[in-house]
């Protein structure tokens, strides 16, 4: 056991071993999410969420020394952001034609998900670092984490909101816009990526092409979007 103990404090100081168990952890989620048949409720990066959180519970490890490893995967959201460009690129002609309705959706959807959380949490009681961190939660991870930092919310705390919300949407939006009967792939995909950012896209791609090329234009307007709002909210509120 000495000697174990031994073994894992020197392996856990070395930057490889945390981003080996977050890819590690993702291919679990993965695994089981196809042996599920696809199934919106098995979603792979929640399992991996579970499964990481379980290995630095267990291991006592820190949030900052497993970031400190992993940060390679937080530094490669920033280019994969930027390569929705791609998808909106692609379909340029199609935005074209529904410009309007996509910008009324657009802004419908960003101001709802801004004013709620944090209008539902000053309700509630809540104030400060917590009730800022809220505000950027549905857009997309990097520009969250830059608006909560630059607002004064904690980083740390809009990360969990931030995966928790793409996580939600992920699992609830597919039977949702059924049950809604909301057949247009474009508009689909467009809600999943202004409510539910970067994991809501990648449910979307799952689901249909155009829905996840939809789901992608909605994520990268989102985002700019709320960095222009959520100050405004905050100031008005704060």
């Amino acid at each position: 056991m000495a000697e174990f103990t031994d073994i894992w404090s020197y392996l856990s100081q070395g930057p490889l071993l945390w981003l080996t168990a977050t890819l590690v952890a993702y291919g679990a989620g993965d695994a089981l999410f196809r042996a599920s048949g696809r199934k919106p409720y098995v979603n792979p990066v929640l399992i991996a969420v579970v499964l990481l959180g379980a290995v630095l519970w267990g291991t006592g490890t820190s949030y900052a020394t497993y970031f400190e490893g992993a940060q390679f995967v937080h530094f490669m959201l920033g280019p994969a952001t930027v390569a929705l460009a791609v998808p909106l690129y692609g379909n340029l002609a199609r935005v074209r034609a529904t410009a309007v309705p996509m910008l009324a959706a657009l802004v419908a959807g960003s101001v709802t998900a801004i004013v709620s959380a944090v209008g539902i949490a000053w309700a509630l009681g809540v104030r400060g670092e917590t009730l800022v961190s809220l505000a950027p939660k549905s857009a997309t991870a990097p520009v969250a984490l830059g608006i909560s930092e630059a607002l004064g919310g904690s980083p740390t705390l809009t990360a969990v909101l931030v995966i928790l919300t793409g996580v939600t949407g992920a699992i609830v939006a597919t039977p949702l816009l059924n049950a809604l009967r909301v057949r247009d792939w474009r508009a689909r995909g467009f809600a999943v990526g202004v409510a539910a950012h970067g994991i809501g896209t990648a449910r979307a791609f799952q689901v249909n092409e155009t829905a996840g090329a939809f789901a992608g234009i909605g994520m990268g307007l989102n985002a700019f979007l709320t960095a222009l709002i959520a100050p405004v909210v905050i100031a008005w509120l704060v």
